[in-house]
This record gives C-alpha cells, sequence and structure tokens, in this order.
C-alpha cells in the first residue's frame, strides 16, 4: 500500500513535467508554423484564401474635402508623358525655369511634366500617385488603359479628354521584307505593351498571324527601335517614326504598316487619379481648358511646340514632322471621340472594348471595366459649355 502511494507520488510529478513540456513544444511548433505559413495555409484550406484589400476597392472620392474648400492642390501638379506630337503643347503649356507657361500664367496652376521613356515605368508611376513620387496624371493610349486596367486598378485611372491621334507615328519596319506576312517565323523588336506593340498587334491580325508566329524581343524604351533595327538582334521592328525612319533609310528597309493606314487605332487620352480628381475638380477643369488652348496654338504655329518637342525628346527626329504624324485634338474632335458631340469612325468606348476584349483572349486577363466607368467627362462637358460672364 505504501508502495502504491510512493508509485503514485513519483508519478505526479513526472505526469506535469511531461504535460508541461508537451504544451512547451506545442506552443514553439505553433510559433514555427505560423512564421513557416503552415497556419495560414491550413486556414486558407479551411475557409477559403482572406482577399487581398486595396485603395481601388472603395471609391475614388472618400478623401474628397467635404465643403470643397481646397479645389487646387498647394504643389505642383506632376503629368507623365511618353514625348510624341500630340502632347509637344502640353509640354509647352507647362513652361519651365526660364519661361513661365500657359498653365501658370492663363489659368494659375503649376504644373510640371515628367518624361519617361517606357509606358510600363508610366503606368506605375500613374498608381504611386503624385504624393508618393508618381504623377498626378498621365498621357496613355486608350490600348494601355483598357489593358492595364486589373494592374492599374489601385489608381481608379479616370480618363477626361482626349489628347490626339496617331497618324503615322508608329510603324512596322523590316529588314529584307516587304510584306507584312513575311513576318512569319521573324523575329520582331518592339516595347511590350506600348502603342507600336498595338500597332504590331493589328498588323499581324490583317494577314492573319498571330503572337505565336513571330518571335518578340523587347526593347528596353520606346526610343530603342531604331537602334535595335541596326543590331543583327532582329528582322524587324515596331516602333515611332523619328526613331526607326532614319535607320531604315541607312539599311534600306522597308515600312510595312503605319497608323497612317489606321488613323484611328492608336488614341492617346489624358488620364488622372481617380482619387486626384474628385479632391482637385477646378485643377481638372483648369487642365483640360489648358490643354485645349495650348492644343489650339500649335496647330495654328507649331514652333513653339516644336521647340519644346525637340529639346525634350530629340528621339522623335524632326519635331514639326512629330507633331504632324501625331497632331494634337480639338475641343471638337474631343466631343466626337467620347459621344458627347457630332459622330466619329472610332469611339472611345469602342477602342477602350475592343482593347480590353483582346487582351482576355491572348492572356486571360480578368475582365475590365465598361467603358464608361472608365471616363469621367464633367470637366470636359463643363469646359465646352459657354459660362455666363
Amino acid at each position: 500500500m505504501r508502495q502504491d502511494e510512493a508509485t503514485q507520488k513519483t508519478r505526479r510529478p513526472v505526469g506535469r513535467w511531461l504535460l508541461a513540456s508537451l504544451l512547451v513544444l506545442l506552443a514553439a511548433g505553433s510559433v514555427v508554423a505560423s512564421r513557416l505559413g503552415f497556419i495560414d495555409r491550413a486556414r486558407d484550406r479551411l475557409y477559403g484564401r482572406a482577399p487581398r484589400l486595396s485603395p481601388g476597392d472603395f471609391p475614388a472620392g472618400v478623401m474628397a474635402p467635404v465643403d470643397d474648400v481646397v479645389r487646387i492642390p498647394t504643389r505642383a501638379m506632376i503629368i507623365g508623358v511618353v514625348p510624341r506630337g500630340s502632347s509637344a503643347p502640353l509640354m509647352w503649356a507647362a513652361g519651365d525655369a526660364e519661361r513661365v507657361g500657359l498653365f501658370r500664367a492663363g489659368y494659375a496652376i503649376d504644373v510640371k511634366v515628367q518624361r519617361f521613356d517606357r509606358e510600363e515605368e508610366l503606368r506605375k508611376a500613374l498608381i504611386r500617385g503624385g504624393e508618393n513620387g508618381g504623377v498626378d496624371l498621365a498621357a496613355l493610349a486608350v490600348s494601355s488603359v483598357a489593358m492595364s486596367a486589373s494592374l492599374l486598378h489601385d489608381a481608379s485611372p479616370r480618363v477626361v479628354m482626349l489628347l490626339g491621334r496617331s497618324r503615322g507615328q508608329e510603324l512596322v519596319v523590316g529588314k529584307g521584307l516587304t510584306t507584312l506576312r513575311e513576318l512569319a517565323g521573324k523575329r520582331v523588336g518592339v516595347e511590350d505593351r506600348g502603342s507600336a506593340w498595338y500597332l504590331l498587334l493589328w498588323s499581324l491580325s490583317r494577314v492573319g498571324l498571330s503572337l505565336r508566329d513571330v518571335t518578340l524581343v523587347p526593347l528596353d524604351s520606346a526610343y530603342s527601335a531604331g537602334e535595335a533595327l541596326r543590331s543583327d538582334r532582329v528582322d524587324a521592328v515596331a516602333g515611332l517614326l523619328g526613331d526607326v525612319d532614319p535607320a531604315a533609310r541607312e539599311l534600306g528597309a522597308h515600312q510595312l504598316a503605319s497608323t497612317a493606314d489606321a488613323p484611328h487605332l492608336l488614341a492617346t487620352v489624358l488620364v488622372t487619379r481617380g482619387d486626384f480628381a474628385a479632391r482637385y475638380p477646378d485643377a481638372i477643369r483648369r487642365v483640360i481648358r489648358g490643354v485645349l488652348d495650348a492644343n489650339a496654338q500649335v496647330l495654328k504655329d507649331r514652333t513653339e511646340g516644336a521647340r519644346v518637342l525637340g529639346t525634350l525628346a530629340p528621339q522623335l527626329g524632326d519635331p514639326m514632322e512629330a507633331i504632324g504624324a501625331a497632331p494634337p485634338a480639338t475641343l471638337k474632335e474631343n466631343l466626337a471621340f467620347f459621344g458627347i458631340a457630332d459622330e466619329a469612325p472610332v469611339t472611345y468606348a469602342e477602342l477602350f472594348k475592343s482593347a480590353a476584349e483582346l487582351n482576355q483572349k491572348l492572356f486571360g486577363a480578368p475582365p475590365a471595366p465598361e467603358p464608361e466607368d472608365t471616363a469621367e467627362l464633367g470637366a470636359l462637358k463643363y469646359v465646352a459649355t459657354p459660362q455666363p460672364p
């Protein structure tokens, strides 16, 4: 009897020690499992993965002031561009350190234009926003806006106006090739997802070719197609006229396609972050007024716009020709393009929808928003309406 009691007394501390050790091991194991992600994975299997939250899941205007006191930012608005002919008036209106531009002199807003060499970097800058080292507005092709809809989700992008259409600024050139069909099996240098890339897609469609029929060679920037054409890396390129044409002349290469053949394929629009448009509606109206004013002046006389374009983007070649190959849009063209007044051969909604559907067809991308949900035309309509004195 005493021996049994002694045995039980001995077992109690041992049992307690084992229980404590087990609890310690369980705690340590849970910490290790948590750090290695095992717990999260098990929870995801049981309950499903928790969706990632992002600013784009909420209305863009939630941070807009209630009393509408602040309608123009106290800092300079930053507009990002990959320079082209249709952006010349915008760059001229922004001015520089030595010259007060039209935006400041005529519309009392401070605008800074930031140049980019890749459309991909410009899209990333729009996502970051001007408050975080990016841009508040960007000049992008409609195709780029549509095919990057999911990537631009957090910026809640809103298209506010047409800057211009390409009428020969993008082209496809081949070495020793005379027809588009001869691109089959060839290496084509092009900036991935850039405006010339979209022209290339259209060009391939005309002769029944697909992306599988060519080998795409990604280029470092929108302005490196000419250099690539001179190398042995490619058989053809899709790029900008001023950059590619000199190389094509040197090599005796042939132009296979151009936006002059499809003047309504590539339209450059001004896109703003949704939160910026909601917080500063008056600033957006003034930007649109300033751009339309600058566009009218450059269409009347290209001299000043060409001077600025030639300084900031010498890769475009002769700036006078660059403006002619992508002329800035008028107010009338804006109203027709967005279906507000008159008619256009191709509208914003048609361009956006076709590019979005093509993105789904080629890459299985998620559905894009409806075109009307990506455009904010209130400011353009306001500008187009004569205001009382």
